[in-house]
C-alpha cells in the first residue's frame, strides 16, 4: 500500500479547504459598471425625489450637511439632473472643497432642452463645478425611437466622451416601449432602470406611475442588458418613498440585489436616519 507523506496530505487538505468566512459585501463597496470601466459606490445619493422637491426643501445648509454625512459614511456616488430644478447647483455647493477624484458624479440631459447640445453640456459643467462627468445619461426616454429623436444629443454626448468630458454614456428609461429597445443597444455604457420587488413606480406600457409595472418583463430585459456588458443602476428601489413599511423596503432590496444583475442603486434621502437604514439594509441584502 503506498505511503502518504505529511507534505502530500497537507497539500491535499489546503487544495480542498473552504474558507471559513467569505468576504462580506457592502453598500459602500466600489463596483465597476459593466464594461464602462467607471467605478462607483454600490449606493448612490439621489437628488431627484419628487423631481428634487424633497431635497430642495431641505435648504442648502441642511442639504450640504446630509451630503457630507453620506460622503463620510462611504457613499461617494452622487446623481442629479437639469430637470431637478436647482439641484445641480445645490449639489455642487454641497460637494465644494472635496477632492473631485474622491467621488463620482452622474447627471442627466433634459429631453426638452433646446439649443446646441455642446453649449448645454458646458452649462452643466459650470453648474456642477466639474470639468467632467463620470456618467451622463439621456434623461427619461419614453419612446421606442429615442435613439433617432435625440440623435444630435447622443452624438454630442459621444463626442464629449471622446474628449473625456464624459467618461460613460447612457440613458434612463420611463416605460416598457423604450425599455424594449435597450437590449442590443451598444451605445449604452450605463442604463438607469426602475426596479423593485412590487412593480411600484416601475415600467408599464402606458408609462403611468399610478399603475404597477410589469416586474417579470422588466427583470427579463435587465438580464439581457446586463448580459451585453451595460452597467445597470437601479432606481425606485423603495417605490419613490411609497414603501413605508420597513419590511417592504427589506424585501425590495433583497430581491433586487439577489438578481445579480444590478451593480449600483440610487436612493434619495431627506435625513441621516434614512442613509443609515439604507446602508444597513443593503448590507444585509448583499450578505443574506
Amino acid at each position: 500500500m503506498p505511503q502518504i507523506t505529511r507534505r502530500v496530505f497537507l497539500g491535499s487538505v489546503a487544495a480542498t479547504a473552504v474558507p471559513a468566512f467569505a468576504a462580506k459585501r457592502s453598500a459602500t463597496d466600489w463596483v465597476t459598471l459593466g464594461n464602462s470601466g467607471v467605478k462607483v459606490t454600490r449606493l448612490a445619493f439621489g437628488t431627484g425625489t419628487r423631481g428634487g422637491r424633497v431635497q430642495r426643501e431641505l435648504g442648502q445648509a441642511e442639504f450640504t450637511r446630509l451630503v457630507r454625512y453620506a460622503y463620510e459614511h462611504g457613499i461617494r456616488f452622487f446623481e442629479t439632473a437639469d430637470s431637478y430644478s436647482g439641484m445641480p447647483v445645490m449639489l455642487a455647493n454641497a460637494l465644494k472643497g472635496l477632492p473631485r477624484d474622491s467621488y463620482r458624479l452622474m447627471t442627466k440631459y433634459k429631453r426638452s432642452e433646446a439649443g446646441d447640445p455642446k453649449l448645454t453640456i458646458d452649462r452643466y459643467r459650470r453648474e456642477l463645478n466639474s470639468e467632467y462627468f463620470d456618467i451622463m445619461l439621456m434623461h427619461g426616454v419614453r419612446n421606442n425611437d429615442w435613439t433617432q429623436t435625440y440623435k444630435p444629443v447622443l452624438d454630442q454626448i459621444s463626442e464629449s466622451k471622446v474628449k473625456k468630458i464624459v467618461l460613460a454614456q447612457g440613458a434612463s428609461c420611463h416605460g416598457l416601449l423604450p425599455l424594449r429597445t435597450f437590449p442590443g443597444n451598444r451605445w449604452l455604457d450605463v442604463a438607469l432602470l426602475r426596479v423593485n420587488h412590487d412593480g411600484a413606480r416601475m415600467d408599464n406600457l402606458r408609462d403611468n406611475v399610478q399603475e404597477k409595472g410589469d416586474v417579470r418583463e422588466v427583470y427579463g430585459h435587465i438580464e439581457k442588458i446586463h448580459g451585453q456588458g451595460t452597467g445597470i443602476i437601479g432606481m425606485k428601489l423603495i417605490g419613490e418613498g411609497t414603501f413605508t413599511d420597513p419590511e417592504q423596503r427589506e424585501a425590495s432590496l433583497r430581491r433586487v440585489f439577489g438578481m445579480g444583475t444590478v451593480s449600483s442603486v440610487t436612493i434619495g434621502f431627506k435625513n441621516t436616519q434614512e442613509i443609515d437604514e439604507a446602508i444597513e439594509r443593503i448590507n444585509r441584502a448583499l450578505n443574506a
